[in-house]
């Protein structure tokens, strides 16, 4: 039997923590194990990638108690931001990075890209879950072009979302914090009170409690509290009622390397609005005709947002239009039997 051992952030499982990469890392790891791959899951405890010594040195441990020579795939998180314990396992394991978003590309900090340079350019393989961050990997870091892949998130197939008629229950599932943009949108859909809209805000209140608080009293400050729900994290059922209500969804992201909601949204035939940075364009794609479902705006640009935004409320000839688009894209869009696939290929390469 093919064995593979994971190391996944700590978290990973809890809904107050929930993200695309710790979706799609148990994803995978379910997939794995239902096609035939042993998984042994090894959980990297802390706060990664901002882990402190204490921390680092379980990793260590975890680490070592793996036999010589087994496949490994640890989560980007924690393998950008710890050189010192994975290169000197590099030549006694068969490492593979998940790296979900480039460390480096978040930030200018020398040490931080100097750090994941040197873990992915030791180890055998690296995965990455879209096309833009494999390009970023490249141009940044010169890593082989032939050891570095990309598996995209899949998404699951879903029952369209039926709308409403003036287009106004907006969504965003995204945890509440700074890179989410949420500050953003409240600032644009401020300028629209004279339009019909409702946005639902569902994600963690708890990753920046902080932003959470100016953010509410941003939303006081501009008068459209009884307009935006902060909803906290969902999770089945509940979840899917959420984009079931849902006629447009919304993701300002000041940077994505992908931006899962986007292809949750599409599954459904709900158009996007979303900023333009990152993979967010190659997610959202386009139609053999060139149109896209959804509007693409400059990321930290409220005014944008207000422009786009105002347009989808006050035109339904562009809700209907973007509404066909997305119901086209949904067609287009593969399963996360398909990221297994990619993986799995890989992971076989790694073992040979």
């Amino acid at each position: 039997m093919r064995a593979v051992h994971v190391v996944l952030p700590d978290g990973v499982d809890d809904p107050e923590r929930a993200s695309g990469g710790n979706v799609y890392d148990r994803r995978v790891c379910c997939e794995l194990a239902a096609t035939g791959w042993f998984v042994h899951e090894h959980v990297a405890p802390g706060t990664w990638p901002l882990a402190d010594r204490t921390t680092r040195q379980r990793l260590r441990c975890e680490l070592a108690s793996v036999p010589d020579g087994a496949v490994v795939v640890v989560d980007g998180l924690v393998a950008s931001a710890a050189p010192e314990i994975l290169v000197p396992a590099a030549p006694r394991l068969r490492l593979c990075v998940l790296v979900h978003l480039p460390l480096g590309a978040t930030t200018d900090d020398g040490t931080v890209r100097g750090d994941e340079s040197v873990v992915l350019q030791a180890v055998a393989a690296v995965v990455t879950t879209s096309g833009w961050s494999r390009r970023w990997l490249l141009e940044h870091y010169g890593l082989d072009s032939a050891c570095v892949h990309v598996a995209e998130p899949g998404v699951d197939a879903a029952q369209l979302a039926p709308g409403t008629a003036t287009g106004g229950h907006l969504l965003c599932v995204a945890s509440v914090s700074p890179g989410k943009g949420h500050d953003l949108v409240v600032a644009a859909l401020a300028g629209l009170s004279d339009l019909p809209w409702h946005w639902e805000c569902v994600g963690s209140l708890r990753r920046d409690p902080d932003f959470v608080e100016r953010l509410r009293t941003q939303i006081r400050a501009l008068g459209v509290a009884g307009r935006i729900d902060l909803v906290g994290p969902r999770t089945g059922a509940a979840l899917a009622a959420s984009y079931a209500a849902a006629d447009l969804v919304v993701l300002a992201s000041r940077f994505e390397s992908y931006g899962m909601v986007v292809t949750e949204a599409l599954a459904r035939g709900i158009p996007v609005l979303a900023t333009a940075v990152g993979g967010l364009p190659g997610t959202v794609g386009r139609l053999p005709d060139g149109r896209r479902p959804g509007l693409l705006v400059p990321p930290g640009q409220p005014a944008a947002l207000a422009e786009a935004a105002g347009r989808w409320l006050r035109e339904p000839a562009l809700r209907e239009s973007l509404g066909d688009a997305a119901r086209q894209r949904r067609a287009t869009l593969a399963g996360w039997d398909a990221t297994t696939e990619r993986i799995s290929r890989v992971l076989a390469e790694v073992a040979a």
